[in-house]
C-alpha cells in the first residue's frame, strides 16, 4: 500500500467518526428541552463539521478520495441514544452520558493515530488541534452532566 493511501485510510477513519459525532449532536438537539444544551450541541455539531472539512482537505491533498458518510456503528449509537432518551426518566442526563461516551471513543481514535511515527507535521498539528477540542468538549459535557443530574 502506498504511503499516501495508508495515511488517507487512517484519516478516513477519523472522518467517519466526525460525521458520526456531527449527526449524533444534531440528533441530540432534537431530544433535549434545554435551550442551553441545544446551543451546546449545535456548537459541537458545527465543530465536528469543521473537523470533517479539514480532514477531507488533507485526504484530497494526498490524492485520495474522502469518505462521504458516517459508519454503521455511528448510526447504531445514534439509534441507541434516541431509544435510551425515550425510556429514560432524565432524557438530558442520558443524552449527555451517551455524548460523553461517543466523544471518549473519538478521543481514543485520535490518540491511536497520533501514536503513528510517520505522519507529516501538518497532520500532527491538525490531529492535536482536534484532539484537544474533543477533550475540552468531554470536560464541558461532564460539567453539564453534573448540572443536569
Amino acid at each position: 500500500m502506498k504511503y499516501s493511501e495508508e495515511i488517507s485510510n487512517k484519516l478516513n477513519e477519523l472522518l467517519e467518526k466526525n460525521y458520526d459525532a456531527e449527526k449524533g449532536y444534531l440528533n441530540a438537539i432534537d431530544n433535549v428541552e434545554s435551550d442551553r444544551l441545544k446551543m451546546f450541541f449545535k456548537r459541537r455539531a458545527s465543530e465536528r463539521s469543521e473537523f470533517a472539512k479539514e480532514l477531507r482537505t488533507e485526504i484530497l491533498q494526498y490524492g485520495e478520495i474522502p469518505k462521504d458518510s458516517g459508519s454503521f456503528k455511528g448510526t447504531m449509537h445514534r439509534n441507541w441514544m434516541t431509544l435510551k432518551s425515550t425510556f429514560s426518566t432524565n432524557n438530558e442526563e442520558a443524552i449527555l452520558e451517551e455524548a460523553i461516551r461517543g466523544e471518549e471513543a473519538s478521543l481514543e481514535a485520535y490518540n491511536e493515530l497520533m501514536k503513528e511515527r510517520n505522519l507529516p507535521p501538518s497532520i500532527d498539528v491538525l490531529l492535536l488541534k482536534h484532539r484537544n477540542a474533543i477533550q475540552s468538549a468531554i470536560n464541558t459535557e461532564k460539567v453539564h452532566e453534573e448540572l443536569v443530574s
